[in-house]
């Protein structure tokens, strides 16, 4: 017989001071979702009446030959817009891919005390970081979801201290990523005028984090959502998406399309992967780029998996719109700010769509 979950207190040490997690529960054999995890209706994602992203993936190989400017509109159209797009041919092995997946899938699928070692409140080191939800202490309601997360300072560090079952695929895909991470900075800030030399480029996307998300099948997940509506706070996230899809983006409201509001949902493509605009970028820019707001819906017939590799500045770096750029608009939108108090901010607060940008935001943006 499965445990009760109705006693909030009794889960929440379940699934999160014991280890647990969300796979733990449905381990045990629920058959319902635990009142702790119903999201308010204006939350819950409704699959039937959400729409298809249709914008094709972009083909970054073409970034080296005749059609490089058309790429590269292609690359700013989105980033100026939707601030999420899907690229092939992106550099980074397929076989790397398909083996990064089943490599998340067996690292959750460990005994959860092997996992629970690296809690934020135990971990032998703070680089490795396990947990479920995203802000348990302070959420209305949790987020159907557990995750493994994987800083990166080098190369040492990262074999000495990543989990040994994840670790070798996770380097491997932060490392083989860096080139298209670069191409993609190059050209959006190019587009928009500004000369950076490789120095200048990796001082917005030398901090990487590698996060393992997995979402266990879910007996109601119109109640629930997976991660609740929010956008990343770095420059880039590189993410790849299983087969079984949920992703879903929020179509920015001035953006002039017959779907603006609206969430959309990014099919997986075999192969690609998945880019969006963090909070720093669209800080960068000054406003011209949108970091996107997105969430993630459950299922009820397959667990999910899906790998973001997480591209900002450093904690120390300071941050602020480019100086070229505030000189063209005539003014800053976002004050200036060191990146450890944005951090901050965005990890003391529950996911609440884009309102991590109201830290810097200034009276004119």
């Amino acid at each position: 017989m499965a445990p009760s979950f109705d006693n909030e207190n009794s889960l929440f040490n379940f699934a999160v001071r014991d280890g647990n997690g969300v796979k733990g529960i449905v381990d045990s054999g629920i058959s319902t979702v635990p009142p702790a995890y119903i999201q308010p209706p204006a939350e819950q994602i409704d699959k039937n009446n959400a729409s298809i992203c249709d914008i094709p993936p972009i083909d970054l190989s073409k970034l080296d030959g005749p059609d490089h400017d058309e790429v590269v509109n292609q690359i700013v159209r989105a980033a100026e817009t939707l601030g999420f797009f899907q690229v092939i041919n992106h550099g980074v092995p397929v076989e790397l891919l398909e083996s990064l997946k089943q490599t998340a899938h067996n690292f959750f699928g460990l005994p959860a005390q092997r996992k629970a070692v690296y809690r934020r409140e135990v971990s032998p080191s703070l680089l490795v970081n396990y947990g479920t939800s995203f802000l348990p202490e302070k959420e209305r309601a949790l987020e159907w979801k557990d995750y493994i997360s994987m800083s990166y300072t080098n190369d040492d560090e990262a074999i000495q201290q990543w989990p040994v079952e994840c670790r070798d695929d996770a380097l491997q895909y932060l490392k083989t990523s860096h080139e298209l991470v670069r191409k993609l900075i190059q050209a959006l800030l190019g587009n928009l005028g500004v000369k950076l030399d490789e120095s200048n480029i990796d001082t917005f996307i030398q901090k990487k984090t590698v996060n393992m998300n997995f979402y266990p099948t879910c007996p109601n997940p119109e109640l629930t959502v997976g991660v609740g509506r929010h956008s990343d706070i770095g420059t880039l996230t590189v993410l790849l998406q299983d087969g079984i899809g949920g992703l879903y983006v929020k179509v920015p409201e001035e953006v002039d399309t017959e779907k603006k509001g609206e969430w959309v949902e990014i099919p997986p493509t075999p192969g690609a992967l998945v880019i969006n605009i963090g909070d720093t970028l669209q800080i960068l820019s000054n406003g011209r780029y949108k970091s996107a707001e997105h969430r993630v819906r459950t299922t009820s017939t397959k667990s999910r998996v899906s790998i973001p590799l997480f591209a900002g500045p450093e904690p120390t770096q300071k941050v602020a719109p480019l100086p070229q750029l505030v000189k063209k608009d005539g003014v800053a939108h976002y004050r200036e700010f060191v990146m450890l108090d944005y951090i901050k901010s965005f990890f003391g607060n529950p996911h609440d769509g884009k309102r991590s940008l109201d830290f810097v935001k200034t009276n004119s943006a």
